[in-house]
């Protein structure tokens, strides 16, 4: 993909990946071999997580998915509901450090349709741009 900018919207369930330009989009959506789950156990050794968290271990192979879905873009807004954009960052900062100058951003955002989270990031992208020394 060959757009400047790019927007991720992540939970622990599916990532949308958004390719944006001023009159395209190209999108993408990414989901975990395996569901994510909450461990309720205070035991999450026996479930795949660590003893005593009660959270399932992270699936990096979704992050590294996530990443290499991002591939092209110069600029990246990350977004999403609670942790799993935080858990990204830190995959990228870890993993894939290629990446971590070009994210610009990191915000809460709910869960907007893909028309919303689009518009979003256009005006995102834009207020970012007109910041920077010209």
């Amino acid at each position: 993909m060959s757009h400047y900018h790019a927007v991720v919207w992540i939970d622990h369930r599916e990532a949308h990946v958004m390719h944006i330009s001023p009159d395209d989009v190209e999108a993408s959506i990414i989901r975990p071999a395996k569901p994510h789950q909450k461990l309720h156990s205070k035991r999450g050794a026996d479930k795949g997580g660590a003893v005593g968290t009660g959270r399932a271990k992270e699936d990096e192979s979704f992050y590294h998915e996530v990443v290499e879905a991002l591939k092209g873009a110069q600029e990246i807004l990350v977004v999403g509901p609670a942790n799993a954009k935080l858990s990204l960052i830190k995959h990228i900062h870890s993993h894939d450090h290629q990446f971590s100058d070009k994210v610009i951003g990191i915000e809460t955002v709910d869960h907007p349709t893909d028309a919303q989270l689009v518009s979003y990031a256009r005006k995102y992208f834009a207020a970012a741009d007109r910041m920077r020394p010209q």
